[in-house]
């Protein structure tokens, strides 16, 4: 892929869930290495967007392109290869319990189709040390703090170098201390490796903390660079 190539770019696009239009007209242009917000109410469509980006909703109008990826040639044999090309951070974590750290990198590693072990005893080292955690490789899930599983979950998104990562209110269940620590971490991959991110979120204290270029759903649009209130 081209490096001035932008790692998502949607042209025209009328999202739907089932027969309703969820989002009309969407034109959006995101650049390597560009960290964009993703604002909006419960409702107007935040989810719908992201979804599309991952190719769980398929594009049926409009034209869509994702980290190389035509999304209106998605179907499902191709959605594995564009998912190793995105890492997606969740606000609920989303690691198994049943297994240390290591073991749940590994775990997402061998899903994607590493089988070298030495490889992915080197991608785990390499993206632990990224976040943070080169020492918490042995720990359960539990024995970490809601913080640490965060950083975890965010490793785990790193482990096919990402071109794009979405991240669905990685700070939702954080106190603001740890908050930060995690905008720091993410704005800092976006700085070095050059990955873009999306961070769809409710907390208007990180935009004020942590400013960067905003789209916001409302009345089935999107806004690029919206206005943001923080009253």
């Amino acid at each position: 892929m081209m490096a001035d190539q932008p790692i998502v770019q949607l042209t025209n696009v009328n999202i739907y869930q089932g027969n309703s239009l969820i989002l009309s007209d969407v034109n959006i242009t995101i650049n390597r290495g560009e960290f964009v917000y993703l604002i909006g109410k419960t409702g107007t469509g935040k989810s719908s967007l992201l979804k599309t980006l991952y190719g769980d909703l398929s594009l049926r109008e409009g034209a869509g392109q994702v980290v190389g990826f035509d999304l209106k040639k998605m179907d499902w044999k191709k959605v594995p290869y564009l998912r190793r090309n995105l890492g997606v951070v969740f606000q609920d974590f989303q690691l198994l319990t049943d297994r240390n750290v290591h073991d749940n990198l590994k775990f997402a590693l061998k899903a994607t189709g590493w089988q070298d072990q030495k490889q992915m005893e080197d991608k785990i080292n390499d993206v632990l040390d990224k976040v943070g955690l080169k020492t918490k490789g042995f720990k359960m899930p539990y024995e970490l703090s809601g913080g640490e599983q965060q950083r975890v979950d965010i490793a785990r998104a790193l482990l096919n170098s990402p071109k794009l990562i979405l991240a669905d209110e990685p700070t939702g269940n954080l106190d603001p201390e740890t908050s930060d620590g995690i905008m720091q971490l993410l704005f800092r991959i976006c700085r070095e490796d050059g990955t873009a991110l999306v961070m769809a979120t409710h907390d208007y204290i990180v935009l004020q903390k942590f400013p960067s270029r905003v789209l916001r759903t409302e009345n089935g649009q999107v806004i690029d660079n919206a206005a943001v209130n923080f009253a």
